[in-house]
């Protein structure tokens, strides 16, 4: 199993947590949502937790539950700039379709 970070994911990540002032990386979970099935959900992790799974590269941490490993696998973790909007893009190689409004999507 593995989640890939890219470098443009990491030094958002490593200015979020500078910012807070704590955090151990950004945690990415599943959670059933939306037209198509699931959606991420983001947040700032503080701890790693038993059954917590880490990836970590360029000096960033995801840390991702490993009930959602499967839906996870071999993702790729993006912060990518499009017009006035960033944001953090999962290139989920498990999708299989996602809804019109890009919020959710199934595997």
């Amino acid at each position: 199993m593995s989640i890939s970070i890219t470098a443009t994911a990491a030094e958002h990540i490593a200015r979020c947590l500078k910012d807070r002032g704590e955090g151990e990386g950004l945690r990415v979970n599943v959670k059933p949502s939306g037209c198509s099935g699931y959606a991420y959900a983001l947040d700032f992790a503080d701890t790693v937790e038993a059954n917590d799974a880490v990836f970590e590269a360029h000096g960033a941490k995801v840390i991702v539950s490993k009930e959602n490993l499967t839906l996870l696998d071999g993702m790729q973790v993006d912060y990518v700039t499009e017009g006035l909007n960033s944001f953090f893009r999962f290139n989920n190689p498990r999708v299989k379709d996602e809804c019109g409004c890009g919020e959710s999507f199934s595997v």
